[in-house]
C-alpha cells in the first residue's frame, strides 16, 4: 500500500472526499461502484467494483470458446481492464487498461466493426503499440440494467482477416448473455 499524504475527516454522514487527483489516477468517476474491504490492523480499503470481474472465471471460459469458435482472437473486458482473453497473447491483452477510445466507445454503447481490413482496428489498451498487428474487429457492448458494464472483442488472428455478419453475430449473443448473467 502507498501513501498518499492526504488526509480527511468523516463527516457527520460517514462520507470521506476522494481527492480529484487520486480520483483521476484510479479512473474513477461520479457514479462508479467502490467495494469496501477491511483487515485486521483496522485498515479500511476502496477497491473499484467491477460486477464483470465477479465472472473472470466464467468469462476466461466464454473467451476460450468463442475464440475456438470462430479462429479469432476473443477478449472480455471490464470498464477499466481487459479481464480476459483467449486465441492470442495474454500478455499483450490480460488485466492490460483499456484505451481511451474503447472507453468513449463504451461510455456511447457503440458496436463497432472495422470495414473490410481497409480500416485500423480500435486500440483495446491503453499500451497498444502504434503499430497495430489487427486489423479486423468487433466490438460489442457488455449491457446490463441499462448500463454498460465491459465488451465482447473478436480480433482476427490473420493481417487480411475480414469480419462479417457471423463475428458480429456471435460477438453480440456473447455480449446479451454476459450482460444476462449480471442482472440474474
Amino acid at each position: 500500500m502507498k501513501a498518499t499524504g492526504v488526509v480527511r475527516r468523516i463527516d457527520d454522514l460517514g462520507r470521506v472526499v476522494i481527492p480529484k487527483e487520486i480520483r483521476k489516477t484510479l479512473r474513477i468517476k461520479e457514479g462508479d461502484p467502490l467495494e469496501i474491504f477491511t483487515d485486521r490492523e483496522g485498515q479500511v480499503i476502496l477497491k473499484k467494483y467491477s460486477p464483470i470481474g465477479e465472472l473472470s472465471e466464467f468469462a476466461s471460459g466464454y473467451a476460450e470458446t468463442l475464440s475456438k469458435t470462430t479462429g479469432h482472437i476473443a477478449c472480455i473486458t471490464d470498464k477499466d481492464t481487459v479481464i480476459a482473453v483467449s486465441g492470442g497473447s495474454k500478455k499483450e491483452f490480460l488485466e492490460q487498461d483499456i484505451s481511451p477510445e474503447l472507453e468513449k466507445l463504451m461510455d456511447d454503447k457503440e458496436v463497432y466493426t472495422s470495414k473490410d481490413n481497409s480500416d485500423m482496428a480500435m486500440p483495446i489498451t491503453r499500451n497498444g503499440n502504434s503499430e497495430r498487428k489487427h486489423n479486423a474487429q468487433v466490438v460489442y457492448p457488455i449491457i446490463s440494467n441499462g448500463d454498460t458494464i465491459g465488451t465482447v472483442i473478436l480480433i482476427s488472428k490473420e493481417a487480411n482477416g475480414k469480419m462479417n455478419e457471423v463475428e458480429k453475430k456471435v460477438a453480440q449473443s456473447a455480449a446479451t448473455f454476459l450482460g444476462s448473467q449480471m442482472e440474474i
